[in-house]
């Protein structure tokens, strides 16, 4: 872990082909103790240039979710499986995937999340090491294994897929509250209206 920071990655250099695509190494955001994490797949490049995880039209939807379920953004942590931009925004192989994995148990091992959420299909594959059909699986919890360490994970569509699907909102934004009450977090927001057992 020579190139890891406490958090941060700087100047890794595992993948090449990342190394040509990205300008920057995108980083998690968000405290470093935080209840709540979400994990996405790489960043695109919105999050290339800005330096930020879950920016720009997906990055917005996210947002809304957590704003209903009565957080900011600011209250979680978002990182990705790859912190290295893919050309032309393709799917992470899986040797860049297992590149970075030191990478994000280190992360995950630091700020110990109660809970964490995966967005979408491929950091769900990643993290339950199996195939997964995600809008089947979207709303389950399951327990996986990063490192030397056990984690509880709600599986999530990406919110991306909210934007194709307008049918798909509804359940994300189920899966983020419920998540912001697993996580401990719902407790803490103003009074709003808990999902009681959902």
């Amino acid at each position: 872990m020579e190139h890891m920071e406490g958090l941060c990655v700087t100047g890794c250099e595992q993948c090449p082909e990342l190394v040509d695509s990205r300008s920057r190494i995108v980083n998690g955001v968000g405290p470093d103790d935080a209840d709540l994490l979400f994990l996405g797949e790489a960043p695109g490049a919105k999050e290339d240039e800005g330096g930020e995880p879950f920016v720009g039209r997906s990055g917005s939807v996210l947002d809304d979710a957590l704003r209903e379920a009565g957080l900011a953004r600011a209250d979680v942590r978002i990182t990705n499986c790859v912190r290295c931009r893919p050309p032309d925004n393709r799917d992470p192989t899986s040797d860049e995937l297992s590149n970075c994995r030191g990478y994000l148990a280190r992360e995950l091992e630091l700020v110990d999340p109660e809970l964490i959420v995966t967005l979408g299909k491929v950091p769900s594959q990643h993290l339950l090491d199996r195939g997964v059909a995600i809008t089947n699986e979207s709303g389950s919890v399951v327990d996986a294994r990063v490192g030397d360490a056990s984690y509880r994970v709600l599986l999530s569509v990406h919110p991306a897929a909210t934007l194709y699907d307008r049918s798909q909102r509804e359940g994300f934004f189920e899966t983020i509250a419920r998540a912001a009450d697993l996580s401990g977090l719902a407790d803490s927001s103003d009074g709003q209206a808990s999902l009681g057992d959902f």
